[in-house]
């Protein structure tokens, strides 16, 4: 372990402004310890890319960089299937001078010289491919343009929706789309085990949430709160999440057996900036807690039968007028008689009629959709939460999307979406976010429709026809829906969700899907589409082969026999286990098992048929583990 102390004098962002020759220039200069330049792009995976670039060459050629010079690479180091083909596989990584720029430390290696850890200038990048801009950060800045341009539009032209918001069309300068997400993570003491049941006692009895932290997990996330600060963040806070254990503590009074769920939330910003600064979170978060000796988890199911990791995101759109004044556009014109603007309820609709455009964005891995099970306070259902009534905001954790507000001040009007876990890629979730909030602002601009017309419109009843939203569903509901519904009601009123990565990628891979509303303006394209949802497909089957497979087969081996002498209720168990065991992984003369089953659709590439065997051997598997803890918890 690394004696880590947070080092007030290292230099660790180098903002936008500062970005011309000479700034650049002068900042290295008097910072000799920064030895590398990385560039710092995201495939389509959600994969950044890094290198090491000597200082003396960025320096040689800095006015190249920033004129959008070209670092060349191997598309086979990306994910960008039938992009970057091998025959045509060079990609450009390209510098973004219009962010912020971080120094990356390695506080490993220390320079002789100066006597501060060798640091990296990472420097968020494009990537290219003959020509054309195919990243997931490039998809984020054209959907940003795009959503800013066509609503800044919208408004210049109608002075009555001008006034809504309370200023007049010449004075508005700009419109921003702002972001923010809270980032859940498990950490633990890498060499011990806790078993779930623990766990999951601790879960109920809540031992864990938002008490407090001890010994060195309070001391990363206390380094982890002030590195955040330096590096421009505004965190907001820091604290224990619902998952976890009691560390136990030695002789000397170190603890040990540490096994918890932490947050950590900082400030909103643009949408860009803001993908950005998740990313340098998590990077930073997993070294800190590393040179402790802890290892950092950002799944979303890192353990099965107790709470994943979500990943919060928050979104809405800002007015920026020439006198310096911001205005909410999400924020009705009177608080306590509305819930949204026009603007805002148009987002909202867009967002909840489209989800299913956005979700495989939100959802692409098995892992995020062992999260999404009922019990958790983890959406299942598309289905989103206002608030009881206009002067109740909304605290139902049962919904996929609350609506955030506050009495008090109309910049706190925001949407929560709930389904993103740790590795959701950001960038094209909020992508596509942005492009169906477009799709709904259009239809309520278009309808000339009020606010408490667009209300109704949302509001209104299961089978109920409407000009916007789907006839059979309904889109609001302020009640708990785990425990007033059971499984068949949430799907006939909120639609059946997915439950696989082929279920959630379906509208793209299907003639009949419709992917319009994603591209427009050229923001997605039937390309960029193509390859992430082939890049999800290859990594999803990948896993199944290779990874899920095999760590079920090792947990049947691990259901063995314990009961000596014949009990009626142990042979029951003990039947019924065996059964549920040959099931899932003994083939015979007569029967192929469903792990054969699968392994045979994925040799012949049957996503349909992959999909179904996937839910029903989930299901065989929960059922199994609940009859082993009933037959363990009888034998003594």
């Amino acid at each position: 372990m690394t004696d880590f102390k947070v080092n007030p004098d290292l230099l660790c962002i180098i903002p936008a402004e500062k970005h011309s020759v000479e700034d650049i220039t002068n900042i290295l200069d008097a910072h000799p310890e920064i030895k590398f330049v990385s560039l710092a792009a995201v495939d389509l995976a959600g994969n950044d890319t890094d290198e090491r670039i000597p200082i003396a060459d960025f320096h040689d050629n800095l006015q190249n960089y920033l004129n959008g010079q070209a670092v060349q690479t191997d598309g086979s180091s990306v994910v960008l299937p039938g992009i970057a083909t091998l025959n045509d596989g060079k990609v450009d990584l390209v510098p973004d001078p219009d962010v912020v720029w971080y120094i990356d430390y390695n506080y490993e290696h220390i320079d002789m010289k100066t006597g501060l850890p060798v640091g990296t200038l990472r420097i968020p990048s494009y990537l290219y491919h003959n020509g054309e801009a195919v990243c997931s950060r490039s998809v984020l800045k054209r959907s940003a343009e795009y959503f800013e341009s066509r609503l800044k539009k919208y408004l210049e032209s109608n002075k009555e929706l001008c006034e809504e918001c309370g200023f007049e069309p010449e004075e508005l300068e700009k419109i921003t789309l702002i972001m923010a997400t809270e980032l859940e993570f498990w950490v633990n003491s890498p060499d011990e085990k806790i078993a779930t049941e623990q766990l999951s006692i601790s879960q109920v009895l809540k031992e864990s949430y938002w008490k407090r932290t001890k010994g060195v997990v309070r001391t990363a996330l206390e380094q982890v709160i002030l590195i955040l600060d330096q590096y421009g963040f505004n965190p907001e806070m820091g604290h224990k999440e619902v998952g976890g254990v009691k560390a136990a503590v030695t002789s000397s009074g170190d603890f040990h057996s540490i096994m918890e769920q932490l947050e950590v939330d900082w400030r909103y910003s643009d949408a860009l900036q803001g993908a950005d600064y998740e990313l340098t979170a998590r990077i930073l978060i997993k070294e800190i807690f590393r040179m402790h000796g802890l290892s950092v988890r950002f799944d979303a199911k890192p353990i099965a039968g107790v709470a994943g990791s979500g990943e919060h995101t928050h979104v809405n759109a800002v007015a920026f007028l020439k006198n310096g004044k911001k205005i909410n556009l999400f924020a009705p014109a009177k608080l306590d008689e509305d819930y949204l603007s026009r603007i805002g309820w148009g987002s909202l609709m867009g967002i909840m009629k489209n989800y299913d455009l956005i979700n495989p964005f939100v959802s692409a891995t098995t892992d995020a959709f062992m999260r999404l099970q009922p019990g958790f306070e983890a959406p299942t259902h598309a289905v989103a939460s206002l608030g009881k009534d206009v002067h109740t905001p909304s605290r139902n954790r049962s919904v996929l999307l609350g609506l955030v507000r506050s009495m008090e001040t109309s910049k706190a009007t925001r949407f929560e979406l709930r389904s993103p876990n740790p590795h959701t890629n950001t960038y094209l979730c909020l992508s596509a976010i942005y492009q169906c909030m477009l799709d709904g602002i259009d239809y309520v601009l278009k309808s000339g429709k009020s606010t408490s017309e667009l209300e109704a419109e949302f509001t209104k009843p299961y089978g109920a026809p409407a000009d916007y939203l789907l006839q059979d569903r309904l889109y609001r509901c302020e009640e708990d829906i785990f425990e007033t519904m059971d499984d068949e009601e949430r799907d006939r009123l909120f639609g059946t969700p997915p439950a696989t990565v082929y279920d959630s990628l379906r509208n793209f891979l299907e003639a009949d899907g419709t992917t319009e509303i994603l591209c427009a303006g050229n923001v997605f394209n039937d390309k960029i589409l193509s390859s992430y949802s082939h890049a999800m497909l290859d990594r999803w089957q990948y896993e199944l082969s290779d990874r899920i497979i095999p760590n079920n087969l090792t947990t049947l081996r691990g259901y063995t026999r314990k009961h000596t002498e014949s009990n009626e209720v142990d042979d029951d168990y003990w039947s019924d286990i065996e059964t549920i065991k040959l099931n899932l992984a003994k083939d015979t003369s007569e029967k192929t098992s469903i792990f054969s089953c699968i392994k045979n659709s994925l040799e012949s590439n049957d996503l349909r048929e992959i999909s179904k065997l996937q839910i029903r051997m989930n299901q065989d598997m929960n059922e199994i583990a609940e009859l082993y803890k009933k037959y363990s918890d009888n034998q003594i």
